[in-house]
Formats: C-alpha cells, sequence, structure tokens
C-alpha cells in the first residue's frame, strides 16, 4: 500500500496560515493534495495538521483518497523535523511506502508522482527524491578565498557541453516504512533521482516566492485552457446535477442543480461566450433549466454528441480547438478528445478523468460550471 503524507502546520511564520492562502484561486495545499489524489500509484492521502481552520479547508475540497488527520503539538513546532512528523505518523498507519510531499510545491503534478512511483519500483533502488537539473557554476569559499565546485575556470563549458547538476526540489520524497524507521530519514540506501520540469527549482518560503509562483501557474493554466476559447458546451446529468433521480410522491421527476452554474453562464455571455448543453435525455425539466440560464444552445435526446459539436462549430463558424467541454460519462469522451479545452467534475469515471485537460474540484451539481469558469476566464 502506497500512502502520501503531506505535513501542513498553521504556524508559519514568513508567511501565516501559508498553506491555506488562496494561490490561483484554491487554498494553497488543494494543488499538492490535489496532484497527489489523482496519482494512480496512490491509495491514500494523510494530510497532518495541528490546525483546526486547515483541517476544515482540506476536507471542504472533498477530494478522493484524502483523510485529514491529526498531528501533534510537538511535531508541529518550530523545531522539530519533518522526520519526527513522519515517524510519528509511521508508529501509527500501516502502509508498505510513503511519498512525503511538501505542501509549498504547487507546481507538482501527478505525472510527476508517477513518475517517481515507476523508479522507485525499479531495479536497486530503495528510495527516491525530486530534482531539478541547474545549470549554474557553484562557488564556494575558503579562508576569504573562492574556489569553483562544479567547473574547470580555465575551460569554462558551453551551455550546451555542461551536464549541469541536480538540486532538491523538495517536492516529494518516496521511501518504504521498514526504511524509514531504521534510518528515520525520509531517504536512504540507494537514492535515485526523480528529473521535474525548470521551473519546479521554486518553493514558496517567502512572501516573493508567492509571486513568482503564481505566475508559473498562470502560466500552467494558459496551457490547459485555450485562451481563444468562443464557445462552452456541457452535459446537463452528471455536471449541472448530481446525477440523482428524485421522484415525488405523485411520480414527478426532480432533479437538483446548482445556482453557481447559473451565475457562471452569465458571465461567460458578459464575456461573449457561446453557451450550450448537449444530453442524451429528452425531459422538459432540462429544458425550463436552460431557458431560465438563457443557454444558447439545447440540444437534448442525442446520441451523438460529436456531431451535434461539429454541427455547431460550423454554425457559428468556429474550429474545434475553440470549444470548451465538460463531460463526465463515456459517450463525452468522443468530445473530450476533440475540442480544445475537456473538463470533467471530480466525481467524473475514471476514464473521463484520464482524458480530461482540467478535473474541477466540484462534483456534478455542485457548482462545476462556476468552478471551470473561474479558470477559463
Amino acid at each position: 500500500m502506497n500512502v502520501a503524507f503531506v505535513p501542513v502546520r498553521g504556524g508559519s511564520k514568513s508567511i501565516p496560515l501559508k498553506n491555506i492562502k488562496e494561490l490561483c484561486g484554491k487554498p494553497l495545499v488543494y494543488w499538492t493534495v490535489k496532484a497527489a489524489s489523482e496519482s494512480n500509484h496512490i491509495d491514500k492521502v494523510y494530510v497532518a495538521t495541528d490546525s483546526g481552520l486547515i483541517r476544515s479547508t482540506v476536507e471542504s475540497f472533498c477530494l478522493p483518497k484524502v483523510e485529514v488527520i491529526d498531528r501533534s503539538a510537538e511535531s508541529a513546532s518550530d523545531t522539530a523535523s519533518t522526520e519526527f512528523a513522519m515517524l510519528e505518523f509511521a508508529g501509527k498507519y500501516d502502509f508498505d511506502n510513503i511519498i512525503l510531499i511538501q505542501a509549498t510545491s504547487p507546481l507538482l503534478t501527478s505525472e510527476d508522482i508517477d513518475g517517481g512511483f515507476k523508479l522507485f519500483d525499479s531495479d536497486d533502488c530503495d528510495s527516491v527524491l525530486s530534482v531539478v537539473r541547474q545549470y549554474r557554476f557553484i562557488w564556494k569559499e575558503t579562508n576569504g578565498i573562492a574556489e569553483p565546485v562544479n567547473y574547470d575556470v580555465f575551460h569554462r563549458p558551453r551551455r550546451q557541453d555542461f551536464g549541469g547538476y541536480l538540486m532538491e526540489n523538495g517536492a516529494f520524497y518516496i521511501t518504504s516504512k521498514e526504511r524509514l524507521i531504521s534510518s528515520k530519514n525520509r531517504v536512504s540506501g540507494k537514492i535515485k533521482a526523480y528529473e521535474m520540469s525548470e521551473e519546479t527549482a521554486f518553493e514558496i518560503d517567502e512572501p516573493n516566492d508567492w509571486i513568482i509562483i503564481e505566475q508559473l501557474m498562470k502560466k500552467r493554466n494558459k496551457k490547459i485552457f485555450n485562451k481563444k476559447i468562443k464557445m462552452l458546451l456541457t452535459d446537463c446529468d452528471g455536471c449541472l446535477t448530481d446525477g440523482g433521480m428524485y421522484y415525488s410522491e405523485n411520480g414527478d421527476e426532480l432533479k437538483k442543480f446548482n445556482t453557481k452554474d447559473g451565475m457562471a453562464f452569465e458571465i461567460l455571455r458578459e464575456h461573449g461566450i457561446i453557451t450550450g448543453i448537449i444530453t442524451g435525455e429528452n425531459v422538459e425539466l432540462n429544458r425550463r433549466r436552460a431557458e431560465k440560464m438563457k443557454i444558447d444552445e439545447l440540444h437534448m435526446g442525442v446520441k451523438d454528441k460529436l456531431a451535434v459539436v461539429k454541427m455547431l462549430a460550423e454554425k457559428y463558424n468556429i474550429s474545434l480547438d475553440e470549444i470548451a467541454y465538460i463531460g463526465d460519462d463515456i459517450n463525452d469522451i468522443p468530445v473530450m478528445k476533440e475540442v480544445g479545452s475537456s473538463c470533467c467534475p471530480m466525481d467524473a469515471i475514471k476514464e473521463v478523468k484520464e482524458c480530461a485537460d482540467f478535473i474541477s474540484i466540484q462534483n456534478g451539481g455542485s457548482g462545476v460550471v462556476r468552478d471551470i469558469v473561474k479558470y477559463l476566464l
């Protein structure tokens, strides 16, 4: 069993309560916990904290696999090491392998975590740590005299000929429970390094780090969402609703929609973005809700959603790359693979999550469109 351990304390001195301070619209800790939750190699994610406010914040994410646990005051003190918290955790919980994840590395992705575990599972490997490759010339000072550490000043290499060096970026560390307890260290034995992108060298420790990483996050979001989006389309049940089927005593069918999504469509109209609902169902409830939200296009009883999307692209003279689509089940996948930006609720099926560019923090019927629009715009 592989577990993620994310220690977050409330007593940060440089940035008060930095772990729940918003970064690109979400609390800082959300980004790493989300990455861990989406990893195919992690069975359980434990967030250890001494703060009730942090606990309630993390629990509000409603992320799968995640459990918030208490962290003792001793392990959350300014002088306690991270290893102390890890060993405290290891003494109470069962697991085979552990990945320590630092909340201060929000550029971490589930792909990085999976890559780290693949390396950990390779031959002759006892531990893995995340690194970035740097191309700087390092010097040290001895008795007031500076000396080069990693190059010859008389044969200064060109960047393309310089192998560089590996630097810990603090994002994650993987080891077994057995080795953690015996070595009392986050890594030991035969250690391998998993290289992450150069931008992940930044960690949030000081206010200036926050500014830099927020800009990097915004740049990454631009890659997720095509900024030329001119149309947003969504499935209905499981996206705009919670997917439940409710009936009154008279046998009338009822559905639960979210008012936040109504506001999201209003914002999209203000930005000149065409809106639409494409659903396999053909019920009056969906029509009435679409009319109230002033949706531009409503297509019900649809068997081939991709055909409808292509028809709408032709009708409005836009490309598929200029369309964002929200789906939650297998009949949405053909569309999601073709459009510019594909999104899904947190409780979408696994196959949909695997092909989505963006997974909302919200479940279906809980404001998925509103959450996505915040990033889209």
